[in-house]
């Protein structure tokens, strides 16, 4: 490799792009190609960057595996950060495989990173986890052990195990700033706003207040009744109902918690189970059958009794009732959640995020779209949806993940 290559490669190590970009902007041989669309990826040229590692990924000649497999692992990165989900993995398991067999550890673990990222995006938490165990990120660059700490914080939000997400970003912020990449520094600060950012809002006794995910995690582990809004489920302290296949069920519930410990009236479940506005005997004889369903589903965590107005949730074991609501009430939170990190996402994208079907997300973007809550550009395969960050709308309680109790 000559000096110009080697330089501009130490210079994009070091995160100063242009710098490399002088070095190779006028050659066309393939580690020039390589580092140029390297290079272009880190400033945003993301379809440009794509076609220039193609590009040198064919001109590496058929010895050249190690190359070929570093392009392989960089193209992963930028499918991975323009939100294409859908990317083949088996490509970067492969490249992984070539340069471990060649002694290229640290690429290597880059790669592997990346599949955890990707499979923390998807909600697949456990198989992350498993990708990171099998790394030991002591021996690497200080740029792969913030890396490495990065997806143990992303795994343990997802989780709520803020401690254990907090130690892990103190460790990823020191790895930054010995690495002194600026981007990497930026992505770590952007990670910890996430820990000192309202994620959701506790309803008792009629009154409402934000909560940190260190609340939320408090909260969970409590000896209250939760009905959680974020995730469609009935918790304590020793069981989890989930009613997310149910939202009948749900609505009834959540109406019943907020209104504990009084009754919540005949009028008030039938509006927010049924979106009624008179309650008519067709209504009460629905409600009755829905409220003896939710009998059913909380029989060892509460009961429902009748009242003179209504309806009243009783606990059996747990001190009282709250509600755990999200921090803004949008029929469509989830997607706007996704969304919120300020990457542009395909309907497919959000779709195998969120475990939905693509018609149901496409659903979604065009009545937030009407609303003017997101913007779509581009058209059709190529067609994008994003929107700005939206302030104290974290997505980590909205997305999917097991939580204490599931």
């Amino acid at each position: 490799m000559d000096s110009l290559i080697t330089a501009a490669a130490r210079a994009l190590a070091a995160g100063d792009v242009l710098g490399a970009l002088k070095r190779v902007a006028l050659r066309d041989d393939a580690p020039a190609l390589a580092l140029r669309g390297i290079a272009m990826a880190q400033l945003g040229e993301l379809v440009r960057a794509k076609g220039l590692l193609r590009s040198a990924a064919r001109a590496f000649g058929p010895r050249e595996a190690v190359a070929r497999a570093r392009c392989v692992v960089a193209e992963a990165e930028i499918a991975l950060v323009s939100r294409e989900l859908g990317w083949p993995a088996k490509a970067l398991d492969a490249a992984r495989a070539t340069l471990e067999a060649h002694g290229d550890r640290v690429n290597a673990a880059h790669a592997r990173y990346l599949e955890a990222r990707r499979l923390l995006l998807i909600g697949r938490i456990d198989e992350a986890e498993r990708r990171l165990a099998e790394l030991d990120p002591l021996p690497l660059p200080a740029a792969s052990r913030a890396a490495h700490e990065l997806v143990v914080a992303g795994i343990a939000m997802r989780r709520l195990r803020i401690k254990t997400a907090r130690a892990a970003l103190a460790r990823a912020g020191r790895a930054a700033r010995q690495a002194k990449i600026p981007a990497l520094t930026a992505e770590v600060e952007s990670a910890c706003m996430v820990l000192n950012t309202p994620a959701a809002r506790l309803i008792a006794r009629g009154t409402e207040r934000p909560l940190l995910l260190d609340d939320v995690e408090t909260l969970l582990a409590s000896k209250a009744l939760v009905v959680d809004a974020c995730r469609h489920a009935v918790r304590d302290a020793h069981t989890s109902v989930s009613l997310e296949s149910r939202p009948v069920l749900f609505a009834l519930a959540r109406a019943l918690g907020e209104a504990w410990p009084a009754d919540a009236p005949r009028s008030t479940l039938v509006a927010r189970a049924f979106r009624g506005k008179v309650a008519d005997e067709s209504h009460r004889a629905r409600l009755r059958v829905e409220i003896g369903r939710l009998r059913t589903a909380l029989r060892t965590m509460a009961g429902v009794t009748a009242t003179k107005q209504g309806f009243a949730l009783v606990p059996r074991h747990a001190r009282e009732v709250v509600v755990l609501a999200r921090p803004v009430d949008e029929e469509h939170a989830v997607v706007l959640a996704l969304l919120a990190d300020g990457e542009s996402w395909s309907s497919s994208a959000l779709a195998l995020a969120l475990g939905a079907s693509q018609r149901t997300v496409q659903r979604a973007l065009d009545q937030l779209a009407e609303a003017g809550k997101v913007q779509p550009f581009g058209r059709g395969r190529a067609r994008r949806w994003m929107t700005p960050p939206v302030p104290g709308f974290p997505t980590t309680l909205l997305l999917p993940a097991p939580l204490p109790g599931d």
